[in-house]
């Protein structure tokens, strides 16, 4: 048996002042066609938390081998609190539900006096589990907390930040292979 996905979904889109629009692409993964149903989509609260339905037409796709099929949709922010988002679709896979997320959040950002905003240059580094971690610049604002670093050696590594004593989420994290640099975003600092 293989580890190899059968299909994979990812979400692109663009997000306006007051509307998301995009669409889930679709791909065979494997050597097989698929049948996709899509049953419905939602906009999910990272981590956890409200969902709000995206209106999205229920449609049945035949999913060619290593071929990308587009479900095209949009749905207005408006009634989203500030906080981070994913998209995330509920589908039937060759008679099999799953729901899948779309790999790619978004920020509805927090109102100016809500937050603590500025951007601070550490240039600090520590020392974990035989890697060292240099944060380069920390920067708090309406669209989230954003935490510059590198890995010496490069490597896994998963970030946790608190402030003023509480623990920030953290929403998502990258760190390139071959350089080390890492990008983590997250929930701003409060006032």
């Amino acid at each position: 048996m293989s580890d190899r996905p059968d299909i994979s979904l990812r979400a692109r889109f663009e997000r306006f002042p007051a509307t998301v629009k995009g669409a889930f692409v679709v791909r065979g993964e494997d050597a097989d066609p698929h049948q996709i149903a899509f049953m419905e989509a939602r906009v999910v609260r990272v981590p956890g938390g409200a969902a709000l339905d995206v209106p999205i037409s229920s449609v049945t796709l035949d999913v060619p081998p290593h071929k990308d099929v587009f479900v095209p949709f949009e749905f207005g922010i408006g009634d989203l609190a500030s906080a981070w988002y994913e998209v995330e679709a509920r589908v039937e896979v060759d008679g099999a539900e799953r729901t899948v997320p779309g790999g790619r959040r978004f920020c509805v950002p927090w109102p100016r006096s809500a937050v603590r905003s500025g951007t601070i240059r550490p240039d600090r580094a520590v020392t974990v589990a035989g890697a060292t971690v240099t944060f380069e610049r920390l920067q708090s604002g309406p669209e989230g907390l954003t935490v510059r670093f590198s890995v010496r050696p490069p490597g896994d590594l998963t970030l946790r930040v608190f402030a003023d004593g509480s623990r920030l989420d953290v929403v998502e994290q990258s760190i390139e292979e071959g350089s080390g640099r890492g990008i983590a975003r997250g929930y701003p600092i409060l006032r």
